[in-house]
């Protein structure tokens, strides 16, 4: 089986962030696939099975399986197109537990096609606050993680949780969001997910879902350009409409190989 390692949400290598690709010739067994996600040790491996219209996609991290990625499907439209099992016009169709997801070329860009995943205000845990050691602004909380807005990117970025205690809350994730200190961008973030096995993911797709119809209401705008400021870091270019959040990102291919076992 052929498997590749991509970076996404970066045009530049070893930036943005690494997800796995595996191309299955047969339906595996989903042990299997998180002994491959383990072995990988990327915040997620995407693994798909072509079917009568488009792919079936399933999101491991190193101990989960998930209900949503956003850079691994990126990676795996990516994956497609490179390697010319979808031709270069033609848009994917994913099927995954979150729905049917798409796919299609933007020019330069790939854009995808998810669900918003809106928040509602939320009392955090305690030990959520003391994990972060800041005040926050707001909180709250979708089906799959707690977002949290403070005051300032500067925050944002210097912000080093105690991952032992996050990893008590039981979540998914928490997004740590603020509105950024450039012109560049309208927000930034960072994602931090200890619970499933990811301390901090470097560009979080998914996230975006949720940090999107937040970020509408305070901005007033549907479009947005946000940078998740990790150590390796990642731009996404945001997009709402309806009950869709269209996600643009670039990626890189890092590594082409045979999967022996």
């Amino acid at each position: 089986m052929k498997i590749y390692q991509v970076d996404a949400f970066t045009d530049k290598a070893f930036k943005g962030n690494p997800a796995a690709v595996c191309i299955l010739s047969e339906l595996k067994e989903d042990s299997w696939m998180q002994n491959v996600a383990g072995e990988m040790n990327l915040s997620e491996t995407a693994f798909l099975y072509k079917e009568k219209e488009g792919y079936n996609l399933r999101w491991f991290t190193p101990k989960h399986e998930e209900d949503l990625c956003g850079h691994a499907t990126l990676a795996s439209a990516y994956v497609l197109w490179e390697t010319q099992r979808v031709g270069e016009d033609e848009e994917i169709y994913f099927n995954t537990r979150s729905g049917v997801l798409t796919a299609k070329k933007n020019k330069e860009w790939i854009e995808l096609n998810f669900p918003i995943e809106a928040e509602k205000e939320a009392e955090a845990p305690d030990m959520l606050i003391k994990a972060l050691g800041i005040k926050p602004k707001y909180i709250g909380r979708n089906r799959l993680d707690f977002l949290v807005e403070v005051e300032s990117e500067e925050i944002v970025r210097n912000i080093k949780p105690d991952f032992k205690l996050l990893d008590s809350v039981k979540t998914r994730g928490v997004i740590v969001t603020s509105k950024s200190s450039s012109e560049k961008y309208d927000f930034v973030s960072r994602f931090f997910a200890p619970e499933v096995g990811v301390n901090e993911d470097p560009v979080t797709g998914s996230a975006h879902c949720c940090l999107a119809p937040f970020w509408k209401k305070k901005l007033k705008k549907d479009e947005f350009l946000a940078y998740q400021a990790s150590e390796r870091g990642g731009m996404i270019k945001v997009k709402l409409e309806k009950d869709r959040v269209y996600l643009n990102g670039k990626a890189v291919m890092i590594l082409d190989g045979r999967l022996l076992k």
